[in-house]
């Protein structure tokens, strides 16, 4: 997704050869234009597929997976890192890694909202390690729910969560790839929704 890109390129900051930061239109900050558009490119490529559920994880996740989820016509469940008061019923729960925080958490799901009916795409920001990916397929698992495929915002190419979620026959879409973020330049391959359809 070429507009992707090229805001990565306008507004990203690499903060070292493996830490680039998006925090002033994904991570903490949202352009919630460039996400409804995110979420209809993502309702495009996966219209085939009879989703029924869109999961992510809290919180970076959300925006682009509501608004997929609106183009889906389905609705959207995100995990959440913490357990709340009200979160009283059978949980799905599995723990990440994740690679910018260094932190473990315990990531849960209410079973009240995802079964064995579900055919699901995961959306996420980042894919890194793979570890946040396999960790809601591994909830919608438990649920006995189907994993369509995984999409994929930014993709960091150099490291091998994509190798780690292929090889577990999870198929992945991501709209920005990038080779390598050496000298604080970012260098991109191109995108999996480029190679669909030959870009937007």
């Amino acid at each position: 997704m070429r507009e992707l890109e090229e805001r990565i390129r306008q507004d990203g900051r690499v903060l070292s050869d493996g830490v680039l930061k998006v925090d002033g239109f994904i991570t903490h900050q949202v352009d919630p234009f460039l996400m409804k558009k995110i979420g209809q490119r993502f309702g495009e490529i996966f219209a085939k597929e009879n989703i029924t559920k869109v999961v992510t994880i809290e919180s970076s996740g959300i925006a682009p997976a509501i608004y997929t989820a609106e183009a889906l016509g389905v609705p959207m469940i995100f995990a959440r890192k913490a357990k709340s008061l009200t979160m009283t019923e059978e949980l799905l729960s599995t723990d990440v890694y994740s690679f910018t925080k260094q932190v473990t958490s315990t990531i849960s799901i209410s079973r009240r909202f995802l079964d064995a009916t579900d055919h699901v795409l995961i959306i996420d920001d980042f894919l890194a390690n793979g570890m946040a990916a396999k960790g809601l397929t591994e909830l919608c698992q438990q649920a006995g729910a189907s994993v369509a495929g995984i999409g994929i915002l930014i993709e960091k190419s150099f490291q091998n969560g994509r190798e780690f979620l292929t090889d577990a026959g999870l198929p992945v879409v991501s709209l920005a790839r990038i080779a390598n973020l050496e000298n604080g330049t970012i260098t991109f391959l191109p995108a999996d929704d480029q190679e669909v359809d030959g870009g937007q």
